[in-house]
């Protein structure tokens, strides 16, 4: 059921998560906001979080998402460009753009959402998995 009032979530309360499979990336992530674990409609949001060495593969997905940055600096690759995301910078990566933090060199944070109900309802296609699929048309 989705909630009509506001609700209030402190990051420190959600159990981080990982992909099951270390080749997606070894990152771990907040869910802040889905509608599977809190009564909410129309936004997926969370904090993403890296130590150094860790990764997070190449992907692609339908929905938009936006990355803002908390804590630290790094790299994100959007379409074959770097981008530096460091505190106070907002990334847009457009839909089917393809997407990755290669490697982290120090901690880096940053908060990400996408315009959706719930966060399983987002289709990841890994680049390593099947390089063609999700691509966008030419």
């Amino acid at each position: 059921m989705t909630s009509t009032a506001a609700i209030r979530i402190d990051a420190q309360d959600c159990a981080p998560a990982r992909w099951d499979d270390p080749a997606r990336g070894s990152l771990a992530w907040r869910m802040l906001i889905s509608a599977d674990v809190t009564p909410t409609a129309g936004l997926v949001c969370g904090v993403a979080e890296m130590l150094p060495g860790e990764t997070f593969a190449l992907h692609r997905h339908a929905e938009p998402e936006v990355y803002f940055g908390l804590e630290g600096e790094g790299i994100v690759m959007i379409d074959g460009v770097p981008y530096r995301l460091a505190p106070g910078v907002a990334l847009y990566i457009p839909s089917m753009a393809e997407h990755g933090v290669p490697e982290a060199t120090g901690p880096l944070r940053w908060f990400y959402t996408f315009a959706r109900d719930r966060f399983d309802q987002i289709t990841y296609h890994f680049t390593h998995e099947d390089p063609a699929a999700g691509q966008r048309p030419e």
